[in-house]
């Protein structure tokens, strides 16, 4: 997809309780968006983060200053024009430029209502659509419900890496990596 077709990405969906979701692209518009997503963030989902200064007003505005749709697709859920959660598509370069990766969060008020479900759909076609072969997650073990919800997509448990992700306080946490085949693999010879 070229970078004016992501843009102009549009997906209603509605949840199991009635509930209407749009779902696309972060604009660079989108920081107010961001803010009431991400400042309202517990302690307790803090501990979860890649960025430990997800509530820093400024790495939020370099999210929408430094949009490279070709490095990563991020993606908005909104609920009447507010924010409810966020998904993101990340390329490689090099050798793993046929994979991506997908990440998810979403607010606590929107968790087990199949949004999720629904935000790593739209990833998986965009992935598609940008011929990558491979997806890969990281799920923290302990997270059983959001395994299974991505096996329910088609995502395979590879394994399980012992200690992988650390916490902020220091503590680790296992991560299962799971992958997701977009295409089928050539028949060997």
């Amino acid at each position: 997809m070229l970078p004016d077709q992501i843009k102009t990405f549009r997906e209603m969906v509605t949840l199991k309780d009635g509930v209407y979701v749009l779902l696309r692209p972060l604009v660079r518009e989108d920081r107010p968006h961001l803010d009431e997503l991400f400042l309202p963030v517990s302690d307790d989902d803090m501990r979860y983060f890649r960025h430990s200064n997800i509530k820093d007003p400024n790495l939020l505005q370099g999210w929408c200053d430094h949009l490279d749709y070709d490095e990563v697709l991020p993606l908005l859920a909104l609920v009447k024009d507010h924010a409810v959660g966020s998904g993101s598509l990340h390329f490689f370069k090099g050798p793993k430029r046929h994979i991506g990766e997908v990440r998810l969060f979403l607010s606590k008020e929107y968790r087990k209502r199949g949004l999720g479900m629904k935000m790593i759909k739209v990833l998986v076609e965009f992935a598609r659509k940008q011929g990558l072969s491979m997806l890969t997650a990281e799920i923290i073990a302990d997270k059983t419900k959001v395994v299974r919800a991505f096996e329910q997509i088609g995502f395979v448990s590879q394994c399980t890496l012992e200690d992988f992700f650390m916490f902020p306080d220091g503590d680790c946490t296992d991560v299962v990596f799971m992958t997701l085949c977009l295409k089928p693999r050539a028949d060997e010879f």
